[in-house]
């Protein structure tokens, strides 16, 4: 009987030894180790989410840290899955015997699956019944005996399916409500936990009905165990089941596309939380702002528009709009950030910044005149935009009004290859030909580039002229440019220079007018460019802080009709720069008098230091330069025009001093003029309107009359009153010019200034 009575023990005892043994022995390390094929998200600056991956499993799953997970989202499925989950031991009795119960009279074995018992059947799955109840109860001890709590939830939280192929409460969020799940309402914490059950069945997408009722049950249950407050439960069972989706289930397509392509080539793992620099909330108001934009010109053949984004200090994206409608049938996933296309003009003040650096001024004159370049394709003769030739142009108003004649002249100086080095050196690395292959035209923008490129490199202006390379991913605080020394591109006084031209109100008159959308509240230097036959339209704006550069245009390449830089893409980069403004300080551009330019007095016509008889104006000295000379142009009453300069005036037609009126770029066209005495500048009628946010003393007006030998004196009056200056400073209101010669003859004309 001793006998029995042993064998019986140790019959009895020794399964419960070794269960309690296997229990005691430490978990498998890859039993609860994170899902190795995790997905991926990609999210904004602010962590909102942009888009996420699935997994090579299929699965749309990422790991959240139960820390960080919204509390009222634990409480609910807490609630609704196991409210005894705090004082059980992996096994609930009291579920257990109501699980009995109710199976012994259905006859289907179900329920009392504790979330510890939920966990052990998603890491070590077993067959459904009795038997795999058992076994999950098992595993369920021994879990228990080694996690704690909070350890728990976080394995079952990041495990438990909730439909849609989402795997884990982060991936469902993202999926249901575009947000995280460490930021959750108390309806959508309701919604998830619901969907444990049923994901299938209760799916939001694919019954919201049910999705309703599901969540209203969760609802009830956390008041039941006083996890909600009946008022608090009321407002969630109004909240809607799930917002719509975001078209094709992610934001900033574009963008988040193209990090994708980089990672992939770069054999990176696609896995994880990748925070970017992209701001949701500025990239939403662009991507609004390009759709209108094509909706206005879609009359005038515009079909497509995109717009990029930079932080100056730090190179960030902060938006990215590649087309208006990604998922449009038209070609719509053409990012056009970083498709190559001819920029036109926009590539113009890196050949200024090269000339600068070589000598030149602001003040420089630059040749305006019909002229024919023998190259290697054949005679080459360049025209302005307005088919018009300027005379003698300072590099200021030759570069702010973008004519072409000068470009191309200053590129024949210069050489095409000292060009193509610089826009190198500036991050054009679409431009893969030789010097030979673009020619002097180059400056005008017949090589292709990339907006993501033309932006990154006007960014070098407000950098001091250093390059650096743009950042998809947010930099850390106090970053700048990740440490990169960066690129020289053009000296930091020439630079400034740049800026300081390209934020000249008057300056650019002479080419786009007075009426631009270019006039800021903030200070802002701008560029405009226009491909050949019309085909992109471009517009780029650098302030203190950021970089705005967009494009507008056909994918086809059909070009626009009489869309320019001012019509086309001009508006949409106003108001991109103040959408932009809202979000980010524009802070100041660098003045040239901080990197040791002086102010000097030029003539107005030559460039030279102003003289007695000169129409004199202010100009930048850059430090280092070859000081200027006096100006010899002009006499008393006349110019002496160079060479080069009288053949253009004589075979005009004009008399000097209406040639002279027109190059200063202040009014009348070159016409003939007949020999009666009368005012030309201003014409009678005329209005006039001060530019907005330019310095006063450049508002004025020459006074000029024709019709008198040159050695007689004209005397002026403006309202009756004398003046003793040909070039009268305008003021708001209706004026009455008068100009009377010494032979007493006279002329009287009205102006309007506004």
């Amino acid at each position: 009987m001793r006998f029995v009575r042993r064998t019986v023990a140790a019959a009895v005892f020794a399964p419960l030894a070794a269960f309690a043994g296997w229990i005691a022995w430490p978990l498998p390390a890859r039993t609860l180790a994170a899902a190795a094929a995790q997905s991926l998200t990609i999210e904004d600056r602010h962590g909102l989410p942009l888009r996420s991956t699935r997994a090579s499993d299929g699965s749309l799953t990422r790991w959240l840290p139960l820390a960080e997970a919204e509390p009222q989202l634990i409480q609910a499925f807490v609630a609704v899955e196991d409210r005894r989950f705090f004082t059980h031991h992996g096994i609930d009795p009291r579920a257990i015997g109501r699980a009995l119960l109710r199976d012994r009279r259905s006859g289907v074995a179900s329920g009392a699956s504790t979330i510890t018992m939920q966990l052990a059947r998603l890491v070590r799955p077993t067959s459904r019944g009795w038997i795999g109840k058992v076994a999950q109860a098992a595993w369920a001890l021994r879990i228990e005996a080694h996690l704690t709590k909070q350890q728990i939830l976080e394995q079952y939280l990041n495990r438990v399916p909730l439909g849609q192929g989402t795997v884990g409460v982060e991936a469902a969020a993202a999926l249901y409500f575009n947000g995280s799940a460490a930021r959750l309402s108390l309806g959508q914490s309701a919604l998830l936990a619901g969907l444990a059950q049923s994901p299938a069945a209760d799916n939001p997408f694919a019954n919201p009905a049910r999705a309703r009722a599901r969540r209203a049950g969760v609802l009830r249950r956390m008041v039941a165990v006083n996890y909600a407050s009946p008022a608090d439960a009321g407002r969630a069972a109004r909240e809607p089941v799930a917002p719509a989706r975001a078209r094709g289930g992610f934001l900033a397509p574009h963008f988040t596309s193209h990090i994708l392509e980089l990672a992939e080539d770069s054999g990176a793992v696609l896995a994880g939380r990748w925070r970017t620099s992209l701001d949701l909330g500025l990239q939403s108001e662009l991507e609004g702002e390009v759709r209108t934009t094509v909706s206005l010109l879609r009359e005038r053949g515009v079909a497509q528009a995109a717009a990029v984004v930079l932080d100056n200090r730090t190179g960030e994206v902060l938006a990215w709009v590649g087309s208006p409608d990604f998922w449009a049938d038209s070609a719509g996933q053409v990012d056009m950030v970083i498709s190559p296309r001819q920029p036109g003009s926009a590539l113009k003040p890196f050949l200024y910044g090269l000339a600068f650096d070589r000598g030149y001024s602001a003040a420089s004159v630059l040749p305006d005149i019909p002229r024919t370049y023998q190259t290697a394709t054949g005679p080459y003769q360049p025209r302005n935009y307005d088919r018009r030739f300027h005379g003698p142009v300072r590099m200021r108003e030759a570069l702010a009004s973008s004519f072409n004649v000068p470009a191309v002249e200053l590129t024949s100086r210069l050489g095409a290859p000292a060009l193509l080095r610089v826009l190198h050196a500036a991050g054009f690395a679409s431009l893969t030909e030789g010097a030979d292959h673009y020619g002097m035209g180059l400056a005008l923008g017949n090589g292709d580039v990339t907006l993501l490129e033309l932006a990154n490199a006007y960014r070098v202006l407000a950098r001091g002229g250093v390059w650096r390379p743009w950042r998809w991913n947010a930099a850390a605080p106090g970053d700048r440019d990740g440490g990169d020394d960066g690129v020289r591109v053009v000296s930091a006084p020439a630079a400034a220079l740049l800026l300081d031209i390209l934020s000249d109100p008057v300056a650019r008159a002479p080419g786009f007018g007075l009426d631009t959308p270019f006039d800021f509240e903030f200070p802002a230097a701008v560029k405009t460019g226009t491909s050949h036959h019309f085909t992109d339209n471009w517009a780029v704006g650098v302030t203190g802080g950021f970089t705005v550069a967009v494009w507008a245009g056909n994918f086809s390449g059909r070009p626009m009709q009489q869309v320019s830089g001012v019509t086309g893409a001009g508006p949409l980069l106003h108001h991109a720069l103040v959408d932009v403004a809202r979000h980010y300080d524009p802070g100041t551009l660098p003045s040239p008098a901080s990197v040791g330019a002086v102010r000097v007095t030029i003539c107005r016509l030559s460039g030279l230091r102003a003289g007695a008889d000169c129409p004199g104006v202010e100009e930048w000295e850059l430090p280092g330069a070859a000081p200027l000379g006096g100006c010899d142009w002009h006499r008393r009453g006349g110019v002496a025009w160079p060479a080069q300069y009288a053949d253009w005036v004589a075979n005009s037609g004009t008399s000097e001093r209406a040639a002279s009126l027109d190059l200063h770029g202040r009014g009348a066209a070159l016409a003939a003029v007949s020999r009666e005495f009368r005012i030309v500048s201003p014409q009678d009628g005329d209005r006039y309107q001060i530019p907005p946010g330019g310095d006063p003393q450049y508002a004025t007006v020459s006074l000029r009359a024709v019709g008198a030998p040159v050695d007689e004196p004209v005397r002026w009056l403006i309202d009756g009153r004398p003046t003793a200056t040909t070039q009268w400073q305008l003021r708001p209101g209706a004026h009455e010019i008068r100009a009377i010669g010494a032979s007493g003859r006279s002329h009287e004309i009205s102006i309007i200034v506004r």
